[in-house]
């Protein structure tokens, strides 16, 4: 019988051309281009014909409501070494492992110091400016001698941390376990984390989400930003309180927001963040450039060559 493989979520088509699927023995791969919206039963019953089912990230959810549903299901395999979206208890009970695949992690610092740049200059304002007949429409702000703030100071923390330094910036950071001493090896200096907040004219969050973090930056901690001041989020939508959010950008508390990521995901064609002007959107692409989908992907080949042997490889629900 043939191997029914389905690749969800690619929305740039670009899965087919970036890894040797045909190298896979007796095996169909279908691309989902599209989101699959309508909840669990659209899904369950998307998926129903299919042996495996490869995810892009946190996409597409996989909780147990779907994953009891697709009786030829054997093997799911995500992009990355986790994915929160995806139930790796209720797989296992059935015998399913979830494979992870290797995925480059150098594009979402770009990506967040690309809004960082964004809002400064006004780019995406400008452009629209041009392109509808206008000259000269913005009023940029330097980013020399501008205070950036960092919450959270791991990998991708300390590469954000890095760009601000070269463009001349004074870049302060928190997060739980940051010392001083660890903080001056990047040319950085650590702050509480209220001070974080008063003090940054660019704040970028790069933490991870969990319990402690979900909702961690709300009305309290944009309240204390300056009202020049603008917020970039490229982690995850819930880190931030959406509510608050919005508020703020309406009454102009603060001066704007960079965000790749949101609460609902695809954003809503009518939610209010797209009617800002002061806010600079893009659709979770933080992570998504050419190399790192060619790597993803070529990984996922990997990990079902390696299942079709009996020997799965980089499992990560093997244990609780």
């Amino acid at each position: 019988m043939t191997t029914r493989i389905a690749i969800l979520d690619d929305y740039v088509n670009a899965a087919l051309g970036l890894a040797p699927w045909d190298s896979l023995p007796d095996c169909q791969a279908v691309v989902f281009d599209t989101y699959i919206s309508g909840g669990d039963d659209r899904v369950a019953n998307a998926l129903q014909e299919f042996d495996v089912v490869v995810c892009m990230r946190e996409r597409t959810r996989l909780p147990a409501a779907v994953i009891d549903r697709l009786p030829r299901l054997k093997l799911i395999i995500t992009t990355g070494a986790r994915n929160a979206s995806i139930d790796g208890a209720a797989a296992r009970k059935r015998g399913i492992p979830v494979c992870g695949s290797p995925l480059i992690g150098f594009a979402a610092g770009e990506h967040a110091w690309g809004l960082v740049m964004a809002l400064a200059r006004r780019i995406p304002m400008e452009d629209r400016a041009m392109k509808t007949g206008g000259w000269q429409k913005e009023f940029p702000v330097t980013m020399g001698g501008k205070t950036l703030g960092i919450l959270g100071f791991g990998r991708l923390g300390k590469q954000v941390a890095g760009y601000g330094v070269a463009f001349g910036m004074k870049v302060i950071a928190w997060s739980p376990s940051l010392t001083d001493a660890t903080a001056a090896e990047r040319g950085v200096a650590r702050v509480e984390r209220d001070r974080l907040f008063t003090d940054s004219d660019f704040l970028s969050i790069q933490v991870t989400l969990n319990q402690g973090t979900r909702g961690s930056v709300g009305a309290r901690e944009l309240g204390m930003m300056k009202p020049t001041a603008y917020l970039v989020n490229t982690s995850r939508g819930p880190i931030v309180d959406e509510a608050a959010l919005i508020q703020a950008l309406e009454r102009k508390t603060i001066a704007g927001a960079g965000l790749d990521v949101f609460d609902e995901e695809p954003l809503p064609v009518d939610h209010p963040l797209r009617r800002f002007d002061s806010a600079v959107l893009t659709g979770h692409t933080g992570y998504v450039s050419r190399e790192a989908f060619e790597q993803g992907y070529r990984g996922v080949v990997e990990d079902i060559h390696a299942w079709l042997k009996g020997k799965p490889i980089r499992v990560l629900n093997d244990r609780d």
